[in-house]
């Protein structure tokens, strides 16, 4: 049974997301589990580093974890499309619980190795490929379509919120108490998650009798025939590649090198986190007509970040970079899922969500393992500057794009 009942669509412009029940338990498990999400990123690396691992280690680590990810994404795609997206995201958030759950094991016993670390990153990556397009289309089974905006950026409001203080509370747990007690904080919250995901009870799609590869043939031919779609997916394996490489692999390394370790990291990711904040409200209250390029030029802002840390310029100044670099990503992700929701059909929403996925992740694992070489000839500086610059002209090519300015509000 779907969730959103015939009475809550006739009224549906005069509710309000809140005022539905499945969409505060779906808001909810995002709480939850942003309470451990945030601490994760500043726990990983430093628990990789704690061990003696530096770039390199780091690099195959992260690389662990997105491989699987897109080995398994288009399967998840299909499946999201024809079974239970509930059902999905619960197995989904129990199986990175778990992951998470053996490395903060790992490394509360001293048994943490890059090899130990990056298999249960690499069982975290297969569950992040089950969820991501299933989690795509929930928002527009639980609302109205004329609320799909304000609805999208309730869902980031409390794991943006949490995260202001989360980078900031996890970086000083690491650092006083050790990343073990942050990672299995992460593990629980997953677990918890997953329960309340479970009680949505969204059903999939009717079969359309073609199997999975004909179901992920026509979805290849969808996607192929929106241009708009398929050209913001090239640019954003430019762009995602850049940033997961500068800011997640790079700005620990720089942090330990050049501030004050994992303290001020923690403060420029609960600076970005602030950002993300900004650009939620901001969503809440502004509704632009040209809605994809919003989308495209918002999302270039995330260079600022990388170029200050690549410029070693003083960290207030890295914190200003953080704090308007997030609100454009929020600004953007807000604007690209309003737009995916609007403009594709829900039965075909997580094939194509898988597709975009899959394009704007492929480079990553390419990425970090080109950056743990040229760590070797290169310094972490210069690198984060490259970094930025990709971004700028991926922003910039993707902003030529006639379509850009055709895919507007529904």
């Amino acid at each position: 049974m779907t969730t959103t009942t015939d009475r809550q669509e006739r009224g549906g412009r005069a509710l309000s997301p809140l005022r539905i029940p499945a969409f505060r338990r779906f808001l909810l498990a995002h709480l939850v589990s942003a309470t451990g999400s945030a601490m994760a990123p500043v726990a990983l690396a430093f628990a990789v580093i704690g061990h003696g691992g530096g770039a390199q280690s780091l690099g195959i680590v992260l690389a662990a974890n997105t491989v699987p990810t897109l080995v398994f994404l288009l399967l998840g795609g299909v499946l999201a499309d024809r079974m239970s997206r509930s059902r999905i995201l619960f197995l989904g958030n129990l199986g990175a619980g778990l992951a998470q759950g053996a490395v903060g094991f790992l490394v509360a016993t001293g048994a943490a190795t890059t090899l130990a670390i990056s298999v249960c990153a690499c069982f975290s990556g297969v569950s992040a490929a089950f969820v991501t397009p299933a989690a795509q289309g929930i928002a527009s089974r639980l609302v109205p379509k004329e609320q799909l905006q304000q609805a999208n950026a309730l869902v980031r409001v409390p794991g943006n919120a949490v995260k202001i203080m989360g980078p900031v509370v996890g970086g000083f747990v690491v650092a006083f108490a050790g990343p073990a007690w942050a990672l299995g904080w992460d593990a629980g919250t997953f677990v918890v998650a997953a329960l309340l995901l479970l009680g949505l009870r969204l059903v999939g799609s009717v079969p359309t009798g073609r199997g999975a590869v004909g179901d992920l043939r026509a979805g290849w031919a969808g996607f192929r025939s929106r241009s708009w779609l398929w050209s913001y997916t090239v640019a954003g394996t430019a762009v995602v590649a850049a940033w997961l490489a500068g800011y997640q692999l790079l700005g620990p390394l720089v942090a330990a090198d050049s501030y004050a370790g994992a303290g001020s990291w923690g403060l420029v990711q609960g600076a970005f986190a602030a950002g993300l904040l900004m650009g939620t409200f901001l969503c809440l209250a502004w509704k632009p007509r040209r809605l994809m390029l919003v989308c495209v030029t918002a999302s270039g802002g995330i260079m600022l970040p990388l170029a200050a840390l690549g410029l070693e310029l003083p960290l207030g100044w890295v914190l200003v970079a953080a704090v308007v670099a997030g609100a454009g990503l929020d600004v953007a992700i807000v604007s690209w899922s309003t737009i995916m929701q609007q403009q594709l059909r829900d039965a075909e929403l997580g094939r194509l969500g898988a597709f975009n996925a899959v394009g704007e992740r492929i480079a990553v694992p390419i990425a970090y393992l080109l950056v743990a070489l040229a760590s070797k000839h290169w310094t972490s500086q210069h690198i984060l500057l490259v970094c930025a610059g990709t971004i700028l002209a991926a922003t910039l090519a993707n902003a030529c794009v006639r379509d850009v300015y055709r895919i507007n509000r529904a």
